[in-house]
């Protein structure tokens, strides 16, 4: 059974939130598989996977769907929700065959980019080519894994063809572990873009130490940015949405608005039950009621970093 299962509920939702989002008018004039506003940008969500039953799964994984997920279905959701152009993180339960997200890019170039998952001694001619197909950044997925020791062979290479190509490091870890990373990390130069509101504890929220230190490394530094995505990562039963009103302060005065993403985390994998997209696309309006903070958010800011602007590779 495909996604849409539920993404009919979800697309039914998002035609009415669509009429009322900002950026509307005007923003859906390609449907799925088009180019979306003939490459106007309206809106961008930056945090989106597509997938589908039967690709090799990568050896060790937290999960694995069983469903469809198809460049097809999330331009739909894009669509629906007014929204123009989109980023495809490579999801963990793939490793490091980014074949699917490649092939992704290569049918919609206009409307789509994409973060990578790389083995660290990847060639660097592996990498070029991966910029020319859209790929803006790699992604450490480091839930559940050792901290790699970045100053050592083969990361310094990796990081410097990062920095060479224009690319950023994206970092999923829990908040009381990103700090150090990120230290390390923008010594070698990079850009770093951390996922889900940085994942601080849920029982401490905005209390947890790590969380803070992240928004200390956010003051010094202009090389970091945050994704307002994945509140339901961090807690259920109405936690996450706590901690999450409880950090949008604390983040524009750290972070500035103008280094806040936003990405709706679809299909929300594992959290499918309890989020669809035109809900995760309303929360911003509420974390964010000034529109043109909104556009900051949603066009200003990610077009920039993922490179929605000019040439693409």
């Amino acid at each position: 059974m495909r996604l849409t299962r539920r993404g009919f509920i979800g697309g039914a939702a998002g035609l009415i939130m669509a009429s009322v989002l900002p950026g509307k008018a005007g923003a859906v004039e390609g449907r799925a598989g088009g180019t979306g506003s003939g490459g106007r940008i309206t809106a961008i969500d930056t945090h989106a996977h597509v997938f589908r039953r039967g690709l090799k799964l990568a050896d060790v994984r937290r999960y694995a769907p069983d469903y469809d997920a198809t460049p097809e279905d999330y331009l739909r959701q894009l669509d629906l929700n007014g929204i123009s152009h989109g980023v495809l993180i490579q999801p963990s339960f793939l490793g490091t065959d980014n074949s699917y997200v490649l092939e992704a890019l290569r049918k919609y170039p206009v409307r789509l980019r994409g973060v990578a998952v790389v083995q660290p001694n990847i060639a660097k001619t592996a990498l070029v080519d991966m910029d020319r197909e859209g790929i803006v950044g790699i992604r450490l997925n480091l839930m559940g894994l050792p901290v790699p020791d970045f100053r050592s062979d083969p990361w310094p290479s990796l990081l410097r063809t990062v920095v060479d190509l224009g690319w950023h490091v994206e970092l999923h870890r829990h908040a009381a572990d990103l700090a150090k990373i990120v230290d390390v990390l923008l010594k070698s130069g990079v850009n770093i873009v951390l996922d889900h509101f940085g994942l601080p504890d849920q029982k401490l929220g905005v209390n947890d130490p790590g969380f803070r230190s992240l928004l200390a490394s956010a003051e010094s530094s202009r090389r970091v940015w945050l994704k307002l995505s994945g509140l339901y990562r961090n807690g259920a039963a109405g936690v996450g949405e706590k901690n999450t009103m409880g950090a949008i302060p604390l983040l524009r005065q750290s972070f500035g608005v103008d280094r806040l993403v936003w990405g709706s985390d679809w299909p929300h994998t594992a959290f499918e039950k309890v989020m669809e997209y035109s809900k995760a696309r309303a929360h911003l309006d509420m974390w964010l009621p000034d529109k043109e903070e909104r556009k900051t958010v949603l066009v200003d800011t990610p077009a920039r970093l993922f490179r929605f602007c000019g040439k693409r590779g």
